[in-house]
């Protein structure tokens, strides 16, 4: 019936397999019977609520379950129809539900497509998707801080796009890619004549804000002599460009994001405690990959299904033996390095499931330390060339190298590249290889 109305409907024996299929390939709307086995209707309703808020679920229930119905409706389910019902009855809640859902998807709520792009089922990530919501729809400054890799920006996006600033602009800029020379002139813009070269007059990126959010990635790079003047605007909503005598006001909801422990930077005087105050209104702590292994699986389908696309190819899974040895790598790149490794990995994958031997060594070696012998875990004969093999040694020595080299310096690309004597460009490129750094230093 539902086809014939113009719907794409896929249809699952139970509950469970409704989730699977859920969980895989989503759906606009959820029409579920309350009583199945495995996964009752209402244990489905709250893992489709839990996954994504905005999905309208329809209860179907026979009379004399109806003040369960009742109750499901009261956690969080669209409608109920009971049975027997009548096409035309079905027809208009199915029909009213997706109407509801395309507003949803127009609204870009914080359940929305933004939270969408945000891959997890964990207790950690649920965690997040609560502080997210509650969070979304207030001007409260939001402090995100996580190791390199773990998807700051798509949090600080999922904030901006859940709130009533959604319609307006979300300006990104990265603290740790500006000379600090520019700093004050990219956050505040600059007239014409205030230096050499400005011969014409140019916004900064609070201007450029106005209305919406600012998005300051790596906000601990900022220098000592700056943070005054971001206390400043964010303290008084106000500034003076570069060389300027105008004071502009502006109506900005900051989001800032780091990798450092800025409570250890105030405390060894290269961070303002003042300002670590300010900006730490509602602080939000992404827990790295290897804390929320449970969502490797969801991740790996996601890369798979994006990957496909990309490079046409027809990937159809991972075995279980490749998977378990995902989850016991420690993935020190977090969730970037596993999306740079699956698009290696579906490049050179020749069969339709993605196994072993399809890993790089670095992930099949881990397996040595969970106790799997070195037989287990290297290559063998026609497994890998010996060009293979040179190649994926050379690169886990370069890897260990940057990776000593960021953490002498804490994390500064410049001079890591002058510790191992290579362009700052070059090691930007090598970060983006092994799923360490974007190659414009954008975590």
């Amino acid at each position: 019936m539902l086809r014939k109305d113009g719907y794409e409907v896929t249809v699952a024996a139970d509950g469970e397999q409704a989730l699977a299929e859920f969980q895989k390939n989503g759906a606009d709307v959820v029409v579920t019977d309350l009583v199945m086995p495995k996964l009752g209707g209402m244990e489905l309703l709250k893992a489709v609520n839990a996954q994504r808020g905005d999905v309208p679920v329809i209860i179907i229930t026979a009379h004399g379950t109806v003040d369960n119905a009742v109750e499901a409706i009261k956690r969080g389910a669209f409608d109920y129809i009971t049975k027997p019902f009548e096409h035309a009855e079905i027809q208009a809640v199915v029909a009213k539900a997706a109407r509801t859902q395309a507003a949803n998807q127009d609204r870009v709520g914080p359940e929305g497509k933004a939270r969408n792009a945000i891959i997890g089922d964990s207790p950690e990530m649920h965690e997040i998707f609560k502080i997210i919501d509650k969070v979304a729809d207030t001007p409260s400054t939001v402090l995100i801080t996580g190791e390199s890799g773990t998807g700051k920006e798509l949090i600080a996006t999922a904030l901006h796009d859940g709130s009533a600033r959604r319609d307006k602009p979300l300006i990104r800029i990265n603290c740790a890619a500006i000379p600090k020379d520019l700093m004050e002139s990219e956050l505040f813009g600059y007239e014409r004549g205030a230096f050499t070269g400005a011969v014409t007059s140019k916004p900064g990126r609070f201007e450029l804000a106005d209305g919406g959010t600012l998005f300051l990635d790596e906000v601990g790079e900022i220098p000592l002599e700056m943070q005054v003047k971001l206390l400043r605007v964010l303290q008084e909503s106000e500034f003076e460009r570069v060389g300027g005598i105008k004071t502009t006001r502006v109506d900005v909801r900051l989001i800032a994001a780091t990798n450092r422990d800025l409570k250890k930077e105030v405390e060894a005087g290269r961070f303002r405690g003042d300002l670590f105050f300010r900006i730490n209104v509602v602080p939000l702590l992404l827990p790295p990959l290897r804390d929320r292994m449970a969502d490797i699986p969801m991740l790996v389908s996601h890369f798979i299904e994006k990957f496909n696309k990309r490079l046409n190819k027809r990937i159809e899974g991972i075995s279980e033996e490749a998977l378990a040895l995902l989850k016991g790598y420690s993935w020190p790149g977090n969730i970037r390095e596993l999306e740079n490794m699956m698009e290696r990995v579906i490049v050179f994958a020749d069969g339709p499931h993605i196994v072993a031997r399809d890993l790089p060594d670095t992930v099949r070696g881990s397996a040595a330390t969970a106790g799997t012998s070195p037989s287990e875990t290297s290559p063998t004969r026609g497994e890998t060339s010996l060009k293979d093999a040179v190649r994926f040694a050379q690169a886990e020595v370069e890897k260990a190298m940057i990776v000593k080299a960021l953490e002498a310096t804490v994390g500064n690309v410049t001079r890591a590249a002058k510790l191992l004597q290579i362009s700052r460009k070059s090691l930007q490129t090598k970060m983006k290889e092994f799923g360490l750094r974007d190659d414009d230093g954008v975590d």
